[in-house]
């Protein structure tokens, strides 16, 4: 009896990440931070997800050493800076000028002090995230990478961060890590000032504020949780799972 071939068949939709990263790498607190985007990205991909890098110069992402302490990293980090797939993965970000909101699903902006200077006020971050936004899919941000959300606006023309509750790297914790001096501006302090609810914990405590479509990361210690919570928003809430396909006969 020969086999019937079904007019339609259903495929798993691949959620398409976009994750957004700093290329400051000067001496100082004012690089990237591994664990904000190595746990993160292992989270993603467990989920099957297609993890893409865009970066402010693209190509590789400046490795902060005081990030790969063997103390303070995670088992996560280290994996990631002995996998080849994953080392090609921060070898090769693409130019963030060269990314395209329609073409991933969710947005995620790692942290690191970098963040403050080269992607705070970047018009490359802020198209993105309005696009992001204004066709509500998930944007996630932890620590100083928060700093890409202060000049995105929304559908009114006012800021986004205005009236949303949000959190990110707090002035206790920049105090204990030293950088008062030597950063642009308070994180915590410069949300308040645009109207922010901004809320905080203990230091180097995960703590995760979630607001509609934007879910922030209060530190490295939170990076997990809002993967997670992204995932689960992506999955659950939006239920992408099937997609309907026709099949030719």
């Amino acid at each position: 009896m020969p086999s019937v071939v079904p007019l339609w068949t259903y495929s798993i939709k691949i959620m398409k990440v976009l994750f957004i990263t700093t290329s400051h790498n000067k001496p100082g607190p004012t690089d990237g931070w591994l664990e904000d985007l190595a746990v993160p990205y292992y989270v993603f991909m467990d989920a099957g997800a297609e993890v893409t890098i865009a970066s402010p110069n693209g190509g590789p992402l400046p490795l902060p050493h005081h990030s790969q302490s063997i103390i303070i990293v995670t088992r996560k980090a280290r994996h990631l800076l002995n996998e080849a797939m994953a080392m090609n993965f921060l070898s090769h970000s693409i130019l963030l000028e060269d990314a395209r909101a329609d073409e991933f699903d969710v947005v995620f902006m790692c942290g690191g002090h970098g963040a403050l200077w080269d992607l705070a006020d970047n018009s490359s971050v802020k198209r993105l995230l309005e696009a992001f936004n204004n066709s509500g899919k998930p944007i996630g941000a932890v620590g100083h990478g928060v700093a890409g959300l202060l000049s995105a606006q929304n559908k009114s023309g006012m800021l986004l961060v205005k009236g949303k509750r949000l959190t990110g790297f707090s002035n206790s914790e920049e105090r204990r890590v030293g950088s008062t001096e030597a950063i642009p501006f308070l994180l915590a302090d410069t949300l308040r000032s645009l109207g922010a609810i901004y809320t905080s914990t203990t230091d180097c405590i995960s703590y995760v504020v979630a607001d509609d479509n934007i879910i922030t990361g209060q530190n490295p210690a939170s990076s997990e949780e809002v993967a997670q919570r992204i995932v689960a928003w992506y999955s659950i809430i939006k239920k992408p799972n099937l997609v309907a396909k026709p099949e030719n006969v």
